[in-house]
């Protein structure tokens, strides 16, 4: 079999295993890449979550030695939430961006990457291979654009013309030599919705993101968020998706071709009171199988907090006092407390007064006295 027969073969067997779509690329130096790289760190623009080794984002030879081919594949996932929960002013809800709804998507891809893995290995047992889903050092977007997936929509997304920007990304990097696949022409034109609608102005211009304003990222952090964020938030809990649901590209695009994707309405948009006092592992019963439990129940909590703020909601008042009070960790006490100003119920002042006497740690000391200001107002 010539390497076009392979690649051909390739691609029926990725057909038969649920890969949605298949691309192949050179495995040169992503040099375009490189020095914008290179510009997003003098700037600031790192999330710190990423690969800090600029080489190794870009140069597939230092992943695997002697590297030849990239082949990268899109696994299409659902937009639209089946049965999706109604908000109540008794039951507020938050809501986890689509890409933490169903089962991890890492584990998802990684299943698809090793199968394919596997059949290479059969053919070609000398083969070296080298797989990876977004936590790798390569840049997905990049293979996924180098191979004809998509192109790098203003959004900082690959868009797809079938799928639009609703689509997971993986790549295995190989010593095989396959023909290369031509990347898509860029479709956004002079079209900059996404960079408009961006709540932070994270996006900087087009297929520039400041990743320290990225609300998505924003979600993810342990500590305080900045006040000048807290009402962009919204009832976000994990994530955000505004550039890609006010894409045009996305228009009408949901597609629902593997069930492991699926999402559970109730954790997808779960109630918020709940979510204050569960325990570990309650926590990782409910949500652990989900990509937005990665960084534990912490964020997600704090995010609840002021979700309950950005509503208003007084019913949560017992539960948010209880967190101010009693909570060991000073960032859900600090920002309880706050959400208790937002909320504005006169009856919270002695609570919060009281707390602000007893309190040790700066920081939350300081959301305190934010706290007692607004319902001083």
């Amino acid at each position: 079999m010539n390497a076009a027969e392979l690649k051909q073969d390739l691609i029926a067997y990725s057909k038969s295993i649920g890969i949605d779509k298949i691309g192949f690329a050179q495995a040169t130096v992503f040099e375009e890449l490189k020095q914008r790289l290179i510009v997003h760190e003098q700037k600031g623009y790192m999330s710190g979550f990423e690969e800090p080794d600029i080489e190794k984002r870009t140069n597939p030879d230092l992943l695997v030695p002697g590297a030849k081919s990239i082949i990268s594949i899109a696994l299409a996932y659902p937009s639209k939430l089946k049965d999706a929960p109604r908000s109540t002013k008794e039951d507020r809800r938050g809501i986890f961006c689509r890409a933490s709804w169903g089962q991890d998507y890492h584990d998802v891809l990684r299943d698809r990457l090793k199968k394919l893995e596997a059949y290479i290995l059969e053919k070609l047992p000398d083969a070296e291979l080298k797989s990876m889903v977004d936590t790798g050092e390569l840049s997905d977007r990049a293979a996924a654009e180098r191979a004809g997936i998509g192109w790098s929509g203003k959004n900082c997304a690959i868009i797809t013309p079938e799928f639009g920007s609703y689509v997971y990304l993986g790549e295995i990097i190989t010593n095989i030599a396959l023909p290369p696949d031509t990347p898509m022409e860029d479709r956004c034109g002079s079209c900059t919705i996404c960079v408009d609608a961006c709540p932070t102005g994270a996006l900087v211009q087009g297929g520039q993101l400041d990743s320290s304003k990225c609300i998505a990222f924003l979600t993810q952090t342990k500590g305080f968020l900045e006040e000048r964020y807290r009402k962009k938030l919204g009832n976000r809990l994990y994530g955000c998706d505004t550039c890609q649901t006010v894409c045009p590209e996305n228009k009408g695009k949901d597609f629902h071709l593997h069930p492991e994707m699926e999402p559970d309405p109730e954790i997808a948009k779960p109630k918020l009171k709940p979510l204050l006092t569960m325990s570990n592992r309650e926590f990782k019963e409910k949500f652990g199988h989900v990509s937005g439990s990665w960084r534990g129940k912490k964020p997600i909590q704090r995010n609840a907090i002021i979700a309950l703020a950005h509503f208003k909601d007084t019913t949560a008042v017992p539960e948010l006092t209880f967190l101010m009070q009693k909570d060991p960790r000073p960032v859900i006490r600090g920002t309880a407390a706050w959400a208790l100003g937002v909320i504005g119920e006169a009856a919270s002042l002695p609570d919060l007064k009281k707390a602000l006497q007893q309190e040790q740690d700066e920081e939350a000391r300081a959301e305190m006295e934010k706290g007692l200001a607004l319902l001083q107002q």
